[in-house]
């Protein structure tokens, strides 16, 4: 359809240019004495004609431009065409107000060469400016309505926004839990992997140590599963701070030109943040704080591993790998005993709780 609408336009250009033009050409020529060539009917069919033949060469390319001016313009937000539209509009309306005013000085060569320019020059202003303004334009009408609540309903969305970016940082990717905290749907929003994360894993993973080699590694597994297994948005920010050397200061000062959060399971990281009031979520603060309660005074049933660091101490683990600290525990190292639970230390870098063998809580 394109393609006969464009060859008809053709067409109807070469007859306008058969009737005006062709009798000019005639008359360089010596033709003009030719009755039948002074015909406008025969000189409008001559010129259709000629561009007729010349369609078989230039309709393909016209076809193409206007197909990707066509795709450009359905792939354009509406408010772009609406405001430059506008835009367009107002700058043709000035070149032509001016022209008129041109024209009236009735100098020969201005009042026919400058509203010409003044039409393709201020018709580009015009269109750029609607253009690149328009997100000006639509606060400016929006705030005629009502500006305090578009204000209030934009920094809304912001924070809205802001409060949904999960920044994760070298740590947190290589231990994995983060995986299935996300795929339960505890952790919503926006998952946000820096490029320079990425790099650090990258180098982690390219390293001569076999234990480094392999935590990169599972890093990158883990990033690959979270991005193709789970239900979650993941963007990646390819953005650097060359002036910072340290990953754990560009995650920082990441979380605070975005305003989003930092997930981490590093101690010292989780300080940072807190004393530069950057909003952060720990992992082993959420693992401690879904394991079981343990209270003084309760029994526990478990097996003395090796020593601790001070003296007769022994060491356990519950099923959590949560450490227990047995005191005159050394002489149970390898034996499965009951200890009655004395203390309970709870951090951010884990839970620690002390106990005695229950034995000797009886001889007392």
């Amino acid at each position: 359809m394109l393609k006969r609408i464009v060859q008809a336009c053709i067409l109807l250009l070469g007859g306008t240019l058969g009737i005006f033009l062709l009798p000019l050409l005639l008359k360089l020529v010596t033709l003009d004495h030719v009755v039948l060539i002074n015909n406008p009917y025969i000189t409008a069919l001559l010129g259709a004609i000629i561009f007729y033949l010349i369609t078989f060469w230039t309709v393909n390319p016209i076809v193409n431009f206007v197909k990707r001016i066509e795709d450009v313009l359905v792939k354009a937000p509406i408010t772009d065409i609406l405001f430059g539209s506008l835009g367009l509009g107002f700058g043709l309306l000035l070149a032509y107000l001016m022209g008129l005013a041109i024209n009236q000085m009735q100098i020969p060569i201005l009042d026919t060469f400058v509203p010409i320019l003044l039409t393709l020059l201020l018709g580009y202003l015009g269109f750029q400016v609607g253009f690149k303004k328009r997100d000006e334009l639509t606060s400016f009408f929006q705030n005629r309505g009502g500006k305090k609540r578009g204000e209030e309903a934009q920094e809304a969305k912001k924070e809205q926004v802001s409060n949904r970016m999960k920044i994760l940082d070298t740590s947190v990717i290589i231990d994995g839990r983060i995986a299935d905290i996300c795929q339960t749907g505890f952790l919503d929003g926006i998952i946000v992997i820096p490029l320079f994360v990425l790099e650090e894993l990258q180098h982690i993973a390219d390293s001569s140590d076999s234990l480094k080699r392999n935590r990169g590694r599972r890093g990158l597994d883990i990033l690959n599963r979270i991005q193709k297994e789970v239900n979650i948005n993941v963007e990646m920010y390819d953005g650097d701070f060359e002036d910072i050397q340290e990953v754990d200061s560009k995650l920082v000062k990441l979380a605070k030109l975005m305003d989003g959060t930092v997930v981490t399971n590093d101690f010292n990281l989780n300080k940072v943040c807190e004393f530069q009031n950057v909003k952060v979520l720990n992992i082993n603060d959420l693992a401690n704080a879904v394991k079981p309660v343990v209270l003084p005074g309760e029994e526990l049933n478990v097996q003395v591993i090796k020593d601790g660091k001070e003296y007769n101490q022994g060491v356990a683990y519950l099923d959590d790998g949560t450490m227990i600290v047995v005191e005159e525990g050394r002489n149970y190292i390898g034996k499965r005993i009951d200890v009655i639970v004395t203390s309970v230390l709870q951090t951010s870098a884990g839970r620690m709780i002390f106990a005695k063998p229950k034995l000797m809580e009886t001889a007392l």
